[in-house]
């Protein structure tokens, strides 16, 4: 799902394209709540998920030149920072003691606008964050970093089949 609001990236972008810092600082600060919720979601590490999201973030400058406005800044970056989350799970799984999830379920560090609105209270927002933690605390981590893409970064499924390097079918 496209949000009108991605379209004001489109300006500030091809400034920080051009070199303008202030645009580049401005969009990676409007970023990295999104990234770092992503991060989060993937990892299940607060700490690891600020290391994914720094190097994400070092991405996005790299990759900067190289973004071509077919797709959704926004949805370029969480693309960035799922691909660089699944490069920490992996460099993880080769380690001789693989780390596990912790037992205290992430919470969402980034409130969606429109479940905001739906939901009023924050205790009430408070709750449905730790509902949908545990739920996805108790999902397989391959189906649960599909979720997490979809429902979070906002990919579509090609997207989501290109960063887990599975089958659209699959996803």
């Amino acid at each position: 799902m496209v949000r009108r609001r991605l379209r004001t990236w489109d300006d500030p972008v091809r400034a920080a394209q051009a070199g303008d810092d202030d645009a580049l600082s401005h969009i990676l600060n409007e970023v990295y709540p999104r990234m770092f919720a992503v991060c989060l979601r993937m990892v299940h590490n607060r700490a690891e998920a600020a290391d994914c999201t720094q190097e994400a973030m070092i991405r996005v400058v790299r990759g900067l030149d190289g973004f071509d406005h077919r797709a959704a800044f926004s949805t370029w970056c969480h693309r960035v920072a799922a691909t660089t989350a699944l490069d920490a799970l992996r460099r993880r799984s080769r380690r001789p003691m693989a780390a596990t999830r912790s037992d205290d379920a992430p919470e969402w560090d980034v409130e969606d606008p429109a479940a905001a609105a739906a939901v009023t209270s924050p205790v009430e927002r408070a709750e449905l964050r730790h509902v949908v933690a545990r739920a996805l605390a108790g999902v397989p981590d391959e189906f649960a970093h599909a979720v997490v893409l979809r429902d979070v970064a906002e990919l579509d499924y090609a997207e989501i089949a290109d960063v887990l390097q599975v089958p659209v079918g699959t996803v």
